[in-house]
């Protein structure tokens, strides 16, 4: 299961608060930031490998989510934030973490004056840093959606581009744009940790996508029956090796074991791929009509079979389609049976949302800022998180190719609607929470 069919941990997360590095003195607090994180991680790439050669399991990434920065960095006199993510970035390089998450606001229902400092410091930040992650939430079921967050988040994603273009736009692969943003996320680039979760505390992301493509192959021609009962079965499996990697980890560290993410999360290598499950099932292609049908059965069975195996499930937990990340994604927008409003219905049933889609560096700020305010709303009304992690990719136009390296993988640049949405997006303010979200 491990080498043939690429089996692993996708990442151990370890979330930090820093509820308590909070001062006047901007100085002052990123030093307390840089203690604070270096103590609770020095020894969480350690403990990684030692699980992996003890187990055979490998584990891909070791991670740390931290407290929303806008709150932290708020009480100080700083006017910039990007400090704080040079902080964070040289904390994470001196534990040697992969990727450090929480350069984050929440502004779902406002901003405050640290959220708007943190969100005009993003393009800068990301641009000067190798191993900070940042996201922004913009909407709720609870609170509808920001839009006033929404358009200006199409103007950060745009100035990001900008400011990273010698490497295409990757800053904007470190950026998602959330709504109903979750607590417990261990994975990138939208994990922070949440103002309710402990002091410190391990979340586990597992994978697997290839394990389930080849137990799909031994009943092909069978029922929707047999065929979501086997997902559960080997999801079932996939999630115990991740509660054992959490508990192991947690113990040895002395550290709490939080929530295991059952998320299948795809890479673009050869047998690691969601869209392949989906065909798989008998799509033809990814995108073909029965992707949706098919993506949703897949979303439900690995929620079903994975929640039995765990002691506490969280984060987003069901199958991921970033397309850059996923192989099988890759060749299906290559050969024109996936496109953007494709890939949109699919995130009506999946985990999240449009995920590494690459764009014409062309793309408006206002088109963008549509693209998030329709993914928003998805989730919005159906109470589940959706995002986007878009690229305009600066100098780029359709058909052409991008290359991200590593897990990021490489994105073809998909076609954007021509028609513009300028009049729609600028008209600022709130769209009002839908009328189910009031259950009290």
């Amino acid at each position: 299961m491990i080498e043939k069919e690429k089996l692993d941990i996708r990442t151990i997360t370890m979330g930090i608060s820093l509820r308590d590095c909070s001062s006047f003195d901007g100085k002052a607090s990123r030093n307390k930031i840089y203690d604070k994180i270096t103590k609770n991680a020095e020894n969480l790439v350690k403990v990684g490998e030692e699980i992996e050669k003890e187990y055979g399991i490998p584990i891909i990434n070791k991670r740390i989510s931290v407290t929303p920065i806008s709150m932290i960095a708020e009480s100080s006199n700083d006017s910039n934030y990007v400090e704080y993510a040079k902080i964070l970035d040289k904390a994470a390089s001196a534990v040697g973490v992969n990727f450090i998450g929480g350069f984050s606001a929440l502004v779902q229902k406002g901003y405050s004056s640290g959220d708007r400092k943190l969100i005009a410091s993003i393009p800068e930040a990301l641009s000067v840093t190798e191993k900070v992650c940042s996201s922004v939430n913009i909407g709720s079921t609870r609170t509808g959606i920001n839009m006033d967050a929404v358009y200006q988040m199409g103007k950060i994603i745009k100035e990001t581009a900008e400011l990273t273009k010698s490497t295409d736009g990757l800053g904007c692969a470190k950026l998602v744009v959330f709504a109903n943003a979750v607590d417990d996320n261990p994975f990138m680039a939208g994990a922070f940790h949440g103002v309710g979760e402990s002091e410190c505390i391990l979340n586990v992301g597992v994978s697997g996508p290839g394990t389930v493509k080849r137990a799909l192959e031994q009943c092909r021609g069978e029922s929707f029956d047999v065929v979501a009962e086997t997902i559960k079965k080997i999801a079932f499996k996939i999630t115990r090796m991740g509660q054992l990697v959490g508990t192991e980890a947690s113990k040895r560290m002395g550290i709490p074991f939080g929530i295991l993410d059952l998320s299948l999360a795809p890479t673009p290598f050869l047998g690691d791929s969601v869209a392949h499950i989906l065909e798989e099932m008998g799509i033809e292609s990814c995108g073909a009509p029965g992707t949706t049908a098919a993506l949703a059965l897949l979303n439900d069975a690995v929620k079903k079979g994975g929640v039995m195996a765990a002691t506490h499930v969280g984060g987003l937990s069901g199958a991921f389609i970033p397309v850059s990340e996923d192989i099988g994604m890759i060749d299906a927008v290559l050969n024109g049976s996936i496109n953007l409003e494709k890939l949109e219905a699919m995130t009506c049933v999946c985990s999240v949302g449009l995920d590494m889609i690459a764009v014409p560096g062309s793309t408006t700020a206002e088109t963008i800022a549509g693209i998030i305010a329709d993914e928003a709303a998805i989730g919005v009304i159906n109470n589940k998180t959706t995002a986007v992690r878009i690229i305009p990719v600066p100098g780029k136009e359709v058909g052409e190719m991008v290359e991200f390296g590593g897990l990021l993988g490489r994105a073809p640049i998909m076609r954007v609607s021509p028609y513009k949405s300028d009049d729609f997006v600028k008209r600022g303010g709130h769209i009002p929470a839908p009328i189910h979200s009031f259950k009290n």
